[in-house]
């Protein structure tokens, strides 16, 4: 079946018309033969093939089906976790079959055939009819129960619970987008269920992914080849989940800090003296930034015609490596955008045939082929010699000063099914192309660049390519207030399939919309995204220097409340690292057994002390937002608490979006600056929300030198741990310092501000002795000084007085 055949089976099935049944129940006509336990998997024979069923621990189990007359293919461009062997228990009578973890448990029943998966005596999922092949389609199809919710199957606009829809996996750009898409730039084979388990299929080949769209609680993955390999990952929270789901696909290294600032980005900037000047209007306008990206414009001066050069052009940019040395000296990086594409008229197309690094035709000749930027031919970066004469490029235009890297169209945007690659067929390797180029640039600088965090912003990736440190974004949405409805929910649920840096153009990219509104409120959301990044065509400014002055403040509040935040943004970061969890979470984290919380994106968490509401329709003066019932929560703006679990209607006003803090949450803050070059711990504010509901609480803040790869791991780090206690009248709060052991510890001042005090405390002390202190009644706002010292505990002990103390 060709790439278009499955396409087009795909809209039809979706349109109401059938392909081609499954089998309504069990594979009848499938029988057990033999099973063999060996060491590390459990065989199983049946009369038409293999199955192999093997643990990578307690939570996660993989089965491989091998057809009669096929060998396994043991490769996956997925998993990267080492089998751990875990203790397994095996059981077996005359109709069933049990091979158990601690945690999963595998039951085939010989006859009708089945294998159903239980974890901790909870039933997940089951396959239906299992594996068939009708035609040119493979397919496996599981059961489902009536009331779970869908997640996953990559960057899509469809609702939270994605039940009932057919999703097509073929990595596709979707210009100008808003309210809804079905299909965008990064597609995943990754279903996650309500129920707390995912299904990962391992197999890079395009094909679609069907959640139930006939009604009939079928979930079904079908595919035009490849590995017949999935594994079910179970867990006891999301948290769990997604760990998991990123313990076997890769976590995602730790950006560079700067990755956390404000980016000046537009399509975009035609001249040296075009960047120089607005870089120079920042500095002017008091805006922070830290980076500014270049689009086509760097290498050619028309859009069609030049993609290929990845080379300055030097009448526009005649001194780039000056330009590069003077933003890098006023604490800007440099990110350019490459392309894969090499047009037959640009000046690298011959050296790019003669060296044999594109993608080919039957004849393995370079197959060239029209497309919006001319005609053009596609570096195979599945062959070593496609990735060399890359990677060559990029290492070259670091040497130059350049610290970042944006990698458009790499669905491919166009890829003819008849190309060929060193690998495969374009069909049979499309979906993995993302994924292999950010692979060659994360390769590149650990061989030759080791002492340097990559940054790699692209469109395009596959199952686990957070581990290459890929910084996804949602292609080319719509300037619209339906643009905008669209972004968290795409944010939300790619960082649940372990692309935690998921995030949009702010303000939205395509379409000549100039409404100040809409883009203070997607700024203002974006303060709470992982990556802070304006971008659209230029038709109407995208930075926020070049807007009229009402816009421009409240737009610079907003980068500087991002700055501010760093220190929490960049734990975040580190708890993604370690343990995936995503920046962004949605509300179902917070009460995974609320029927309600399966569909919200209106609102979500950002990290796990603080609630976002943002504000995504026009003119709004009110909001409602759900408060989760394990905390009471406070407005961050305002102060006011409130209890959890209801329905809040809070007050909107222009200037922020509703934000709530939970009740015993620690918030680490600063002042900001105007470049991330000059941040510094060294003189912290420290937030804490102080509830009588809350007997302990606790938190934390990552420091490194925010360049350093794997700086953690190497003890080049700082681990302050924050800590609560209420007693009685006494309430303690303790800071301390872990220091790992190739990192000198700084001296800090903390400004400890304690809220929702609404008496006059009686006494506080720090250390020990009697401390200053100031206590605001109106803002009920604790403040109490705790002087510098240099890796060492400190304990603050307030005596409360007043209601503070009941």
């Amino acid at each position: 079946m060709t790439r278009n055949h499955l396409l087009a089976a795909a809209c039809a099935l979706a349109c109401g018309t059938t392909l081609s049944p499954l089998a309504s129940a069990q594979n009848a006509g499938r029988s057990v033969q033999d099973v063999v336990q060996r060491a590390d998997r459990l065989e199983i024979t049946t009369n038409d093939g293999l199955y192999l069923i093997k643990p990578y621990s307690s939570s996660i189990v993989e089965t491989s089906f091998v057809p009669r007359g096929e060998r396994f293919e043991p490769a996956s461009h997925a998993v990267v976790l080492a089998p751990a062997a875990p203790a397994v228990s095996f059981k077996q009578d005359a109709n069933s079959i049990e091979y158990a973890t601690a945690g999963l448990v595998v039951t085939i029943t010989k006859s009708p055939f089945q294998i159903a998966y239980s974890y901790k005596g909870k039933a997940l999922v089951a396959e239906k009819a299992g594996y068939l092949k009708q035609g040119a389609t493979e397919s496996i199809e599981f059961a489902l129960d009536q009331s779970e919710a869908l997640y996953g199957a990559g960057a899509r606009a469809v609702g939270m619970n994605r039940r009932g829809n057919r999703f097509t996996l073929y990595n596709k750009a979707h210009y100008g987008y808003s309210t809804r898409s079905e299909l965008l730039n990064y597609t995943m084979p990754l279903a996650m269920s309500s129920k707390l388990y995912a299904l990962h299929f391992d197999n890079g080949q395009i094909g679609t992914l069907d959640f139930d769209s006939k009604k009939n609680n079928s979930l079904a993955y079908e595919t035009i080849g490849g590995r017949k390999t999935y594994q079910v990952i179970a867990g006891d929270t999301w948290q769990d989940v997604v760990g998991n789901y990123t313990s076997l696909t890769g976590k995602q290294p730790m950006p560079p800090r700067w990755a956390f600032g404000n980016f000046a980005s537009r399509f975009g900037y035609h001249s040296e003296q075009e960047a120089r000047a607005t870089i120079a209007k920042y500095r002017a306008e008091q805006v922070p930034v830290d980076a500014i990206i270049f689009d086509l414009y760097w290498f050619g001066k028309e859009v069609k015609g030049t993609m290929g050069n990845l080379a300055f052009d030097q009448d526009t940019f005649p001194t780039a490596k000056k330009m590069i040395a003077d933003f890098q000296t006023d604490g800007v990086k440099t990110i350019l955008i490459t392309e894969p594409f090499v047009l037959t008229t640009s000046s690298k197309w011959q050296e790019a045939v003669d060296k044999k690094v594109l993608g080919t035709d039957a004849a393995g000749k370079p197959l060239t082929y029209d497309f919006y930027f001319g005609n053009t031919g596609l570096i195979d970066v599945f062959s070593p010699a496609g990735r060399d004469w890359f990677w060559n490029i990029y290492k070259g235009l670091q040497q130059q000063g350049v610290a970042g890297w944006w990698g458009d169209l790499g669905e491919p945007e166009v890829h003819p099914a008849g190309m060929r690659h060193a690998t495969g067929t374009a069909d049979q390797v499309h979906n993995l192309y993302g994924h292999e180029w950010a692979k060659l640039i994360f390769d590149g600088y650990r061989k030759d660049i080791p002492g340097q965090r990559p940054f790699i912003l692209m469109r395009a990736g596959y199952s686990g390519s957070q581990r290459f440190g890929m910084i996804p974004w949602s292609g080319d949405v719509e300037r619209s207030w339906g643009g905008l409805q669209s972004q968290p929910e795409i944010a939300l649920q790619m960082g649940m399939q372990g692309a935690g840096y998921m995030h949009s153009d702010l303000g939205g990219f395509a379409g000549a919309m100039l409404d100040d509104e809409l883009y203070t409120r997607w700024l203002q959301y974006g303060v709470f995204q992982p990556i802070f990044r304006p971008h659209a065509q230029d038709d109407v400014a995208s930075e926020p220097v070049f807007r009229e002055d009402a816009t421009k403040r409240l737009a610079r509040e907003a980068v500087r409340l991002r700055y501010s935040l760093l220190p929490y943004n960049y734990t975040l970061a580190f708890d993604n690292n370690q343990l995936g969890l995503p920046l962004m979470r949605p509300m179902l984290y917070e009460e995974p057994d609320n029927e309600a919380m399966r569909t919200v994106a209106s609102a979500y968490l950002w990290g796990n002390e603080l609630l976002v509401a943002p504000i995504t329709e026009p003119g709004a003066r009110r909001k409602e937002v759900y408060l989760p019932k394990r905390s009471a929560w406070f407005d961050f703006n305002s102060g006011r608490r409130y209890n959890g679990g209801i329905t809040a209607v809070v007050p909107v006003a222009l200037d922020h979006i509703p934000v709530f803090v939970r009740a015993g949450a620690f918030l680490p803050m600063v002042e900001p600056v105007q470049t991330t070059r000059d941040y510094s711990t060294a003189k912290l504010t420290l937030h804490y929300y102080h509830d009588r509901s809350v007997a302990a609480g606790s938190g934390k803040l990552y420091d490194d030198d925010g360049a350093t790869p794997q700086a953690y791991e190497q003890g080049k780090y700082e681990l302050l741990t924050f800590a609560s206690k209420l007693a009685g009248k006494e309430l303690a709060i303790s800071v301390n310092s872990e220091l790992g052991k190739q990192y000198a510890g700084k001296a800090r001042s903390i400004a400890l501000r304690v809220h929702n005090i609404n008496a006059k405390p009686a006494a506080v002390r720090v250390d020990g002795k009697p401390a200053g202190f100031k206590w605001d009644g109106a803002r009920q706002l604790l403040t109490v000084p705790v002087a510098a010292k240099a890796g060492a505990a400190s304990a603050v002990a307030i005596t409360l007085a007043g209601g503070d103390a009941g």
